[in-house]
């Protein structure tokens, strides 16, 4: 299951790096989407996921990239070498927040619950809203679910072609 200690501390990590990058996205015009910590702990890989309104591109990443360098290097939270990767969450971004799932109404998405509800916890629907925190989705078959937010284990944007 791995050291609890080493997940602890990757963790405190990751929330620093969270609340650094944060801050400077605004900065940029983007929003921090998500960050992820690959590897292991003597060169680990920092993935950061940003987005803006009609996309980033490889500008918008560079300058990110360069300004978060230069933070991460003066706070210095990861005390080994390592490689930041900046980049856009993709089509088939995760969606991890409530604002996310706001911000993808009308999309196409496959979400999985931690537990069964009516006997399943696979869907693929649209997203019809979010209301508190509840996710309503429009299924294929013209039914409509309602899922709570808590209960949601993965989600995830479908790509439409």
């Amino acid at each position: 299951m791995g050291n609890p200690t080493l997940l602890f501390y990757m963790g405190d990590i990751k929330g620093k790096i969270a609340a650094l990058a944060d801050s400077l996205a605004g900065e940029h015009g983007v929003e921090l989407v998500d960050i992820e910590i690959a590897g292991n702990i003597r060169r680990p890989t920092l993935r950061i996921f940003i987005d803006k309104e009609g996309g980033v591109n490889l500008d918008d990443c560079e300058r990110f990239s360069r300004g978060l360098s230069a933070v991460l290097d003066v706070e210095d939270p990861i005390r080994s070498p390592y490689v930041l990767e900046v980049s856009s969450p993709g089509l088939d971004r995760p969606l991890k927040r409530l604002k996310d799932f706001e911000s993808s109404t009308g999309k196409l998405v496959r979400v999985i619950t931690r537990e069964s509800i009516g006997k399943q916890n696979f869907f693929v629907g649209r997203i019809a809203g979010v209301d508190g925190s509840k996710i309503a989705l429009a299924l294929k078959d013209g039914g409509e679910i309602e899922i709570p937010f808590e209960q949601i284990s993965r989600a995830r944007l479908e790509i439409e072609l």
